[in-house]
């Protein structure tokens, strides 16, 4: 069965296009953050420590990481396939990854977003930081200004959401990532898709990509 890695920089719509590929498919939708907030909610071993971290403002290791992800995957309902959001994010990784699941088909998608659509994407973004609903002010405005439709907090722009701190993200995404682009280009199953498109158009190029090698998978859409 496959295994499907969505890359691209924050703010590329990579969650977006693995919650549709996740629906159409029906197999699970995997994104770090989720399992970083999963784990500490659930109180589990790894989540104590992967909350401690988190209180000390530091990055989750990478072997913390992996860690969560074999997790995640040798559960049930990941042996049919998964989508990876946000995983991996450097060679190490990679490495790691392959040597937990290794018989996998894999495929690599690469949303491709320049920096100033990037920018203004995420500067944007709203949060409520009462419960934690997401608006946008260009794309997904709130129906009353800078308040929650949910329960009428006032929305907040997080500090990683300013377009100075976008800059350095992007700097750091790109100086890990591109070793990984080389090396899936090598392999021959990574893509490159413009994702300054609709969302829908570019789903519809990811699916037409990935049909060949679902035929090979044995997933079938809606399975």
């Amino acid at each position: 069965m496959m295994r499907i890695i969505l890359l691209g920089p924050p703010g590329s719509g990579k969650g977006t296009q693995a919650s549709l590929l996740e629906e159409k498919l029906g197999v699970p939708k995997i994104a770090t953050g989720d399992l970083f907030r999963d784990a500490v909610r659930r109180r589990t071993p790894l989540g104590l420590k992967v909350k401690e971290i988190m209180e000390r403002g530091e990055l989750v290791s990478d072997g913390l990481t992996g860690q969560l992800i074999k997790e995640k995957i040798t559960q049930p309902e990941c042996h049919g396939g998964y989508i990876l959001d946000g995983f991996p994010r450097n060679l190490n990784q990679v490495k790691y990854l392959e040597m937990i699941d290794s018989s996998r088909l894999e495929v690599v998608i690469d949303l491709d977003v320049e920096e100033e659509e990037i920018i203004q994407r995420l500067s944007a973004r709203r949060v409520c930081p009462q419960c934690q609903a997401v608006y946008n002010i260009i794309l997904k405005p709130p129906k009353k200004d800078n308040k929650c439709d949910n329960c009428q907090a006032d929305l907040i722009t997080r500090d990683d959401d300013r377009p100075e701190v976008i800059r350095k993200r992007l700097q750091v995404y790109r100086r890990e990532t591109q070793p990984l682009i080389d090396y899936y280009q090598k392999k021959g199953n990574y893509k490159r898709i413009k994702g300054t498109r609709s969302v829908e158009e570019v789903f519809k190029e990811i699916w037409e990509w990935l049909s060949p090698y679902l035929a090979n998978s044995g997933l079938r859409a809606g399975k």
